[in-house]
C-alpha cells in the first residue's frame, strides 16, 4: 500500500496494491498492522458505515464533538466522490484548512480522516456508495454539522449544478462558530 500525507499531514491518502488480470482484480482493503504503521499510532475501529448517494448529493460537513469524536477511514466502492476533510482542532496550526481527494471504485483510494476533522463529500457519478470505518460509535447528542458553503472555509467543490443537500445539512453552523468555543 502507498500512503501519502496530504497538505494537512494527519490526513492520509491510502492507495492499495491491486492485482488484476483478465478475471478481475484482488486487493487487501484493510490490514490493521499496516494501517497503524502508516499513520503512526494505534487505532481501533468500532463501527462500519455504508452510504449510497445519487449524483450531485452533497453530504456534510459532519463531525462529532469530544469525547465522541470520530476518526474515519473512507473508501468509495461504487462510483466517485469528491471527499473533503476540514481541520476543526482549535489548537492545530492547520485549524480551518481543508484537504480533498477524489475517491472512486476505479482508483480504490481511501482517505484517513483522524479525530478532530469535519467530513463531507459530493457525489460526482450517477450514484456512489461509500464504506467507512469509524473509531467511535455514532452519538447523536455529540453530532454537528458545518455549513458546506461557508465562505470562511472556501471549499472549492466541483459543482456542476446546485447540490442536493439534506434539510439537516442546510442548517449547518458557520465555521466562525468555532471561535465561540465548542
Amino acid at each position: 500500500m502507498k500512503v501519502t500525507s496530504l497538505a494537512i499531514a494527519d490526513v492520509k491518502l491510502i492507495e492499495p496494491r491491486v492485482f488484476g488480470d483478465e478475471r478481475g482484480f484482488f486487493f487487501e482493503s484493510f490490514n490493521h498492522a499496516q494501517f497503524e504503521q502508516a499513520i503512526g499510532r494505534p487505532v481501533s475501529f468500532v463501527q462500519d458505515n455504508h452510504s449510497h448517494s445519487v449524483k450531485n448529493v452533497l453530504r456534510g460537513l459532519h463531525y462529532q464533538s469530544l469525547p465522541y469524536s470520530q476518526g474515519k477511514l473512507v473508501r468509495c466502492v461504487v462510483g466517485a466522490v469528491f471527499d473533503v476533510a476540514v481541520d476543526i482542532r482549535q489548537e492545530s496550526p492547520t485549524f480551518g484548512r481543508w484537504v480533498s481527494a477524489v475517491l472512486s471504485a476505479d482508483n480504490k483510494r481511501q482517505l484517513w480522516i483522524p479525530e478532530g476533522f469535519a467530513h463531507g463529500f459530493l457525489t460526482l457519478s450517477d450514484s456512489a456508495e461509500l464504506l467507512y470505518k469509524a473509531t467511535s460509535y455514532y452519538m447523536p447528542q455529540s453530532e454537528s454539522c458545518i455549513n458546506w458553503s461557508d465562505v470562511n472555509l472556501a471549499i472549492d467543490w466541483p459543482l456542476e449544478n446546485k447540490p442536493i443537500v439534506s434539510a439537516r445539512d442546510k442548517q449547518g453552523h458557520d465555521f466562525s462558530w468555532f471561535g465561540s468555543g465548542l
